[in-house]
C-alpha cells in the first residue's frame, strides 16, 4: 500500500513556522503581518472557509480584519473597500472570497487588488511571474503551492528527470501547478477531459496531479507503480450505505484502487485541503517580509 501523505501534519508544520517567523519579524521591529478577508453574501461554504482563515490568521499572530458585506453590495462599493485596503500599510494580504454575487465582475475585483497584496496569486502580474519563473517575488495560488510542498516532502525539491501529468487546466490549480512542476525541472504534460487516451498518459506519470473536479475519475489502473499521486479534488457524493440522504467526501482519484499501486498518495479529506489555508498564511507572511525589505522565507 502507498504511503499516505498527511496534509494535516504538513499544514500544521507550516502554520507553526509562520507563527515563529511572525515573532521574528516583530523582534526586528517590523509591523506584524496583516490579512484582510472580504466576503460578500451568505454562501454557507464561504462562511466556513472565511471563519477558518480568520481563525488561523489570529493563531499565527497576524493582524486579522474581516469585511462581511450583504449580497446586494454594489461592485463600486467593493472596489472602494479594496482601494482602502490597498492603501492601508497594516494590511499585507487581501483575500476576496469567491464566488461573488452575479452582479459583481469577479475578474475586475481580483485585478484591482495590489499585486504585492494578492496572496491568492490570481492577479495577472503574479500569474505572469509564475509563468516566467520569477518565484522570488511571485505569489502562487495557495492550493497548487500546498500541493507542491506535499510533493517535495516525498520527492525532494529537485524533480529533474521525473514525468508529471496534471489532469485539469484551470487557472486556479491546473496551470499554476504545471508551472511549479516545470520550475522544479519536471517534464510536464497538462491533460484534460478531451485528452486522447487519458489513462495511458496518466500511467506515464511519476507525479500525477488530479484537479479535474470529477468524483473518482482517476482509476487505480491509471496509476504508474510507485507514482506520487496528489488528489486536489473534493466532491460530495451520495452515501446510501450510511443511511438515507447521507453523503461522503471523495477526491478526483479512486483512492482505494490507486493506493494499491501508488508509492505515495494524498487522502480526501486530510490531504491537499489543509494545505490551502496554511499556504495563505505563508503568502501573507512573505508579503510582510517583502514590505519590510527582507528576503521572503522559504517553506
Amino acid at each position: 500500500m502507498a504511503e499516505v501523505i498527511d496534509g494535516k501534519s504538513v499544514a500544521a508544520d507550516v502554520v507553526r513556522r509562520v507563527k515563529d517567523l511572525t515573532g521574528e519579524l516583530a523582534a526586528k521591529g517590523a509591523r506584524k503581518p496583516g490579512l484582510a478577508v472580504v466576503i460578500v453574501g451568505e454562501d454557507p461554504a464561504s462562511q466556513v472557509y472565511v471563519a477558518s482563515k480568520s481563525r488561523t490568521a489570529k493563531e499565527c499572530g497576524f493582524h486579522s480584519l474581516q469585511h462581511t458585506l450583504p449580497a446586494e453590495t454594489s461592485e463600486q462599493e467593493l472596489l472602494d473597500i479594496i482601494g482602502e485596503l490597498n492603501a492601508d500599510p497594516s494590511i499585507n494580504g487581501i483575500l476576496v472570497q469567491l464566488p461573488l454575487p452575479g452582479h459583481v465582475d469577479a475578474g475586475k475585483i481580483i485585478q484591482t487588488i495590489a499585486p504585492e497584496k494578492d496572496v491568492d496569486g490570481f492577479h495577472f502580474i503574479n500569474v505572469g511571474k509564475l509563468c516566467t519563473g520569477e518565484l522570488e517575488t511571485a505569489f502562487v495560488p495557495c492550493t497548487p503551492a500546498g500541493s507542491m510542498l506535499l510533493i517535495e516532502r516525498v520527492r525532494g525539491k529537485d524533480l529533474s528527470g521525473l514525468n508529471a501529468v496534471v489532469v485539469g487546466r484551470s487557472n486556479i490549480v491546473g496551470k499554476p501547478m504545471a508551472n511549479l512542476l516545470l520550475a522544479a525541472n519536471c517534464t510536464v504534460t497538462i491533460a484534460h477531459s478531451r485528452t486522447k487516451d487519458l489513462p495511458a498518459l496518466a500511467r506515464t506519470a511519476d507525479i500525477l496531479v488530479a484537479a479535474v473536479g470529477r468524483p473518482e475519475m482517476v482509476k487505480g489502473d491509471w496509476v504508474k507503480p510507485g507514482a506520487t499521486v496528489i488528489d486536489v479534488g473534493i466532491n460530495r457524493i451520495a452515501a446510501p450505505e450510511r443511511g438515507e440522504g447521507k453523503t461522503r467526501l471523495v477526491g478526483d482519484v479512486a483512492y482505494a484502487e490507486a493506493a494499491k499501486t501508488a508509492g505515495a498518495i494524498t487522502p480526501v479529506p486530510g490531504g491537499v485541503g489543509p494545505m490551502t489555508i496554511a499556504m495563505l498564511m505563508a503568502n501573507t507572511l512573505a508579503s510582510a517580509y517583502l514590505a519590510a525589505g527582507l528576503k521572503r522565507p522559504s517553506f
